[in-house]
């Protein structure tokens, strides 16, 4: 009987052991896990992962998945923001930054507003974590200089790539055919065919057309034309 009672205090005295074994070892693994992530120069990588995804989100909107990456991204920099000493003026600098980037985007699309925002990047982000003096950023300098002009380099590629192809008129855009001048290829009411801009068009007409006569394009409707006869002819192509 004394046997079987000493047998299951060693078997609780082992369990125990155990336990306070693994309890060790996630203390251990929570306490690297929480140093990793309140690294200055790990915090400092997301921060600007996450500013480019918002960028690159604003600049292409309604893809959601780049929304929910800047959002996550900026929250866990956020978590290390709150845990780390920081320099106020730079996190202001790191702020104010996302103005310029908002004019260049939705208004007043200038380089200088665009210089202006990467280099609010640049600065606030390397120096947002205190080092042992205010000047003195507790980001790898050399760390912070590499994605300083790799960001810098990406944020102005892919911004002024975007803006152009939006200021450039799509290729098909057909509404430049819109007061041009064409001439009627078959006789022209309800249906007929014109030639505007060295194409062939479907057109129709509100009063008859005879084929030949020089037509003005009202509105585009789709790929079929809305066309008159322009007034500086009648019908038999001679000037009015």
């Amino acid at each position: 009987m004394i046997n079987g009672y000493n047998e299951i205090e060693n078997m609780a005295g082992a369990f125990a052991r155990t336990l306070g074994r693994a309890q060790s070892s996630k203390d251990k693994l929570m306490d690297t896990l929480q140093t990793f992530l309140l690294n200055p120069n790990v915090v400092y990588l997301v921060l600007v992962l996450g500013f480019l995804l918002a960028i690159m989100a604003l600049l292409s909107p309604g893809t959601a998945v780049l929304e929910v990456l800047a959002l996550f991204s900026l929250i866990f920099a956020g978590y290390g923001i709150y845990n780390l000493t920081i320099n106020l003026w730079a996190l202001l600098i790191l702020l104010l930054g996302v103005i310029p980037i908002l004019l260049v985007v939705r208004k007043f699309r200038r380089p200088i507003f665009l210089l202006l925002s990467i280099f609010s990047l640049a600065v606030g982000s390397s120096f947002l974590f205190r080092g042992d003096s205010w000047w003195q950023p507790a980001v790898d300098p050399f760390l912070a200089i590499v994605v300083s002009m790799l960001a810098g380099g990406y944020v102005w590629v892919i911004t002024t790539k975007t803006l152009e192809v939006a200021a450039t008129p799509p290729a098909h855009d057909l509404s430049v055919l819109i007061g041009q001048i064409g001439e009627a290829k078959t006789d022209i009411h309800q249906e007929g065919s014109v030639q505007v801009a060295g194409e062939l068009w479907s057109a129709y007409s509100d009063r008859p057309i005879r084929k030949g006569s020089r037509v003005r394009v009202l509105e585009v409707q789709g790929f079929i034309l809305h066309v008159d006869l322009d007034s500086r002819y009648d019908q038999s192509g001679d000037n009015a």
